[in-house]
């Protein structure tokens, strides 16, 4: 819907020159209603007042945009006034505003207030462009500026849509993050957003934790220019194969989205060529350096292990938390009871898979769907701790490799597998059914399986080492360690540094929970405690230090009580982006308060995940609240002096 089409010249006032914000608006009202699109005049102008009473629509740079939507309004239509002397609107800047545009949609319209919004901040974001509006006489010269500057900022638009050409989307994108939660939905807003105030046609298909939503259809994809990959897992690629296609990290979708569809619709993007299996791709990203490689197929790993994790974790630790403790068998703890022992055997059960899966999927990564298998059984290899010795004689003692050596596992199997694909391309088409239906998995567990078992002692040793000196730490050394692991928590809040700390926590409490000994108790408290912090820090300061924020981000902030309660970091990550100079560093020491106080006071967490909701299983549950509580005061603390009170 253009500009152009939704005034009337009798809705336009080239002269307007009210003296209070409540003229204005009543002068505008009128001006609505001479276009002959409002039901009830009245009505609207409750919904308008209404409006205004949530947050002034004086957005600045001397323009002013009020709008309503009600039942009252017949159909889409705006009125213009233009000031000479300016009006004190309350603006957010607390200068005259000149420019008036008001909106008036029917209530059945969905979000088209919020689209005409966007255009109208988006041309009037040119300073000469506002100029020559304000010094215009002519109404018929005022549609033509306005039509003129539409067609400059919106070249790509058919006309009465912004949203879908008749051929389909111009740029489709894809975006996808480890755990599904945060960054995969903001990328995606991001890139919406940008698309609508560039007058790009776009549709994003987001791969979250509750797996594809909104995903493209091959007649989409067919008609596209050119797909945007925001991802820091791999996704299908099969279907783009001889499409442009940018491939890209997820955090560059939600902070770099109008250069990333600049380059989308210049036609230079990079033709996309599949190779390998259908569901996934090995190809890099153009230009991808190989620690950023390494870093995809790890988090690929981690994002199929998580659930795994978290379900069976969990339920272990509520075993703990039913059972009853028999000091002549502590080793039986969480077994003594008959629910204990159903949820641990469950929970158990669920945990179990939990390094086979990382590792499968590292290697499914690397390899596409022959590395799975493969992985698989290198991860479970690595479980066992299966060496060559303890094959021929099962009173061998075995030690488990632990984390490492299912990562390890992972990108041997997805290696090994890539090797015997480029063997194998020797081999007569003929045979081509029989590669992955027996020539990838047959070859491919027998050399997995040689590899483990020679490399296992040696992780063996290397976890063996890990867990002595964990348990042989001393009170500073475990509350530097706290220190560290929860503050990492914060600087990215679900970036690279963030996984890395809480998959070394779920690695030490995997450890304890097979050895029996707390350090990874500790830790993994430590971890979780370090995860709640930033966003409720947040939110405390957008509570009492409301004056430092906007009423937008005071009412996110809301949120973020929630989002930090249930161990969601990401909460943080708007208030990051927005401000990161002081935000990340307030977060950050909040954090690593946090951690510290949580092994000064011993807290031990059973589970890997939950947040508040699983108090109960934690060790000296009121020292970790008071870790949490104090770690969050200390974070808003820190965010509110650096933060500065805003101009109203």
């Amino acid at each position: 819907m253009k500009i152009v089409d939704l005034l009337q010249k009798q809705g336009i006032n080239l002269n307007f020159n009210p003296n209070t914000k409540e003229q204005c608006i009543n002068e505008l009202v009128d001006l609505m209603d001479k276009t002959g699109n409002l039901k009830d005049k009245e009505e609207y102008k409750k919904a308008i007042l209404a409006r205004e009473e949530l947050s002034t629509t004086g957005i600045g740079e001397g323009i002013a945009i009020p709008h309503g939507k009600t039942s009252a309004v017949k159909k889409a239509s705006l009125a213009a006034a233009i000031s000479k002397n300016g009006v004190d609107y309350d603006s957010l800047d607390g200068e005259p505003a000149h420019l008036f545009f008001m909106i008036a949609v029917p209530d059945n319209s969905d979000n088209l207030h919020l689209e005409v919004l966007a255009r109208l901040s988006t041309i009037l974001m040119d300073e000469k462009f506002r100029t020559s509006l304000i010094n215009c006489s002519d109404t018929d010269q005022f549609l033509k500026l306005i039509d003129k500057k539409e067609i400059e900022k919106f070249p790509e638009e058919v006309k009465g849509d912004i949203e879908m050409s008749d051929k389909g989307y111009k740029v489709l994108a894809v975006t996808a993050c480890p755990t599904g939660i945060a960054h995969t939905y903001m990328a995606a807003e991001s890139l919406e957003s940008k698309g609508k105030e560039m007058g790009i046609s776009i549709k994003v298909e987001t791969n979250g934790s509750g797996g594809a939503k909104n995903v493209l259809t091959k007649e989409e994809i067919k008609n596209a220019d050119c797909i945007i990959i925001a991802a820091d897992k791999n996704v299908e690629m099969a279907r783009f194969d001889g499409k442009r296609v940018i491939k890209t990290k997820v955090s560059d979708g939600i902070h770099k989205a109008t250069e990333l569809i600049e380059k989308a619709t210049s036609g230079k993007a990079p033709i996309y060529h599949h190779e390998g299996g259908s569901d996934s791709s090995s190809s890099d990203m153009e230009g991808e350096g190989i620690g950023r490689q390494i870093y995809k197929h790890l988090m690929n790993g981690v994002s199929h292990m998580l659930p795994f994790v978290v379900g069976g974790g969990i339920l272990i630790a509520l075993a703990f938390l039913f059972d009853t403790y028999d000091a002549t068998n502590p080793s039986n703890f969480g077994m003594n009871t008959p629910l204990a022992a159903f949820l641990k055997t469950v929970g158990g059960t669920a945990f179990g898979f939990m390094l086979p899966v990382l590792a499968g999927y590292i290697a499914m990564s690397i390899a596409d769907r022959p590395g799975l298998a493969v992985g698989f059984v290198g991860g479970a290899i690595a479980k066992a701790g299966i060496t060559y010795a303890a094959c021929f004689d099962s009173k061998i003692p075995v030690v488990s490799g632990g984390f490492l050596a299912a990562l390890f596992a992972g990108f041997a199997a997805g290696y090994i597998v890539l090797g015997l694909k480029k063997v194998c391309k020797v081999l007569p088409d003929s045979l081509e059914g029989l590669k992955p239906t027996l020539i990838y998995p047959l070859v491919g567990t027998l050399l997995i399986g040689v590899v483990m078992v020679i490399v296992n002692p040696f992780f063996g040793a290397i976890f063996t080492g890990l867990t002595n000196g964990l348990n042989s730490m001393g009170g500073t050394s475990k509350v530097l360690l706290g220190i560290v692991v929860a503050g990492m928590m914060a600087i990215d809040m679900g970036g690279p540094f963030n996984k890395v700390s809480y998959v070394f926590g779920t690695a030490a409490l995997t450890a304890s929970l097979a050895s029996g000994n707390e350090s990874g108790f500790l830790i993994m408290a430590a971890v979780m405690a370090g995860g709640m912090v930033p966003p409720l820090a947040i939110a405390l300061c957008t509570t009492f230090f409301g004056n430092r924020f906007t009423e937008n981000e005071r009412k996110s902030g809301i949120t973020n009580y929630v989002m930090g309660l249930s161990f969601i970091t990401e909460g943080a990550i708007p208030f990051a982006a927005a401000d990161p100079l002081r935000v990340i560093p307030s977060c950050i020491i909040g954090s690593a308060t946090a951690g510290a106080i949580s092994m000064i006071f011993n807290c031990t967490l059973m589970a890997p995940h939950g947040g508040i909701f699983v108090v109960p299983v934690i060790g000296n549950p009121f020292g970790y609240l008071a870790a949490i509580a104090i770690g969050s005061i200390v974070g808003m603390v820190m965010l509110a002096v650096l933060k500065k009170p805003l101009k109203k």
